[in-house]
């Protein structure tokens, strides 16, 4: 069954806002996120149900079907995958990379995609270290833990980011952090939980634990 771009962004956006509840999704936050009145969204979850792509209950939330599932998935591969060619292959900075992935991850040609994986080399994450799912739509296994849960004086190495809207990403940019740096928290605030850190074995930057619980790492 062909689906519209509207209804592959919906299934998009619920399949994001599952990813870290078991609970149902609000009607209320997928307007959120699609910027959309809750009387459209409605509407939208409807037709998406009747297709068979989620179970939708009024007042009680949306859950994608398998098959919406597998749709979703579909969409995130193909958008994860022109980011990693945006990046490593057309020389974008990883902040602006987005917007034109949205536009791209609607192309319907499988082989395309197929052969798109092929040419950058099978790549597990994208540029801000989400994982990118296979041709079966499984997700590479990622076992990262925040920058703020970090412990003085450990080492780690940057791995992807929590938050990826472009001023998060160009403050990161301007602190030098970016995938792969070495990072070494040096001190911790006890009354904001900001920390110090080192970046690149540089001197020591102070990082507010807001922009550090969206910093993903792993312990070296």
């Amino acid at each position: 069954m062909a689906t519209s771009f509207a209804e592959e962004n919906y299934l998009k956006i619920i399949y994001r806002l599952s990813e870290s509840t078991l609970e149902d999704i609000s009607t209320n936050a997928v307007a959120e996120l699609t910027q959309t009145k809750a009387a459209s969204v409605t509407d939208m979850l409807r037709k998406l149900a009747e297709k068979g792509w989620v179970n939708y209950q009024k007042y009680q939330g949306v859950r994608l079907t398998d098959e919406g599932e597998k749709i979703a998935l579909s969409v995130v591969r193909k958008h994860r995958l022109w980011e990693v060619f945006l990046v490593d292959k057309m020389g974008f900075n990883w902040d602006e990379v987005h917007e034109i992935a949205e536009q791209l991850e609607h192309i319907e040609s499988e082989a395309l995609i197929n052969k798109l994986d092929e040419f950058l080399d099978f790549p597990k994450t994208d540029p801000h270290g989400d994982p990118i799912p296979n041709k079966e739509g499984i997700l590479p296994e990622l076992s990262y833990m925040h920058l703020s849960d970090l412990k003085e004086n450990k080492a780690c190495v940057l791995m992807g980011v929590a938050k990826d809207s472009a001023v998060f990403l160009q403050l990161l940019t301007r602190l030098h952090l970016s995938l792969g740096a070495k990072l070494m928290v040096k001190e911790i605030n006890p009354f904001d939980r900001s920390i110090s850190v080192s970046i690149n074995d540089s001197e020591p930057v102070f990082i507010s634990h807001e922009v550090a619980k969206n910093i993903l790492i792993k312990i070296v």
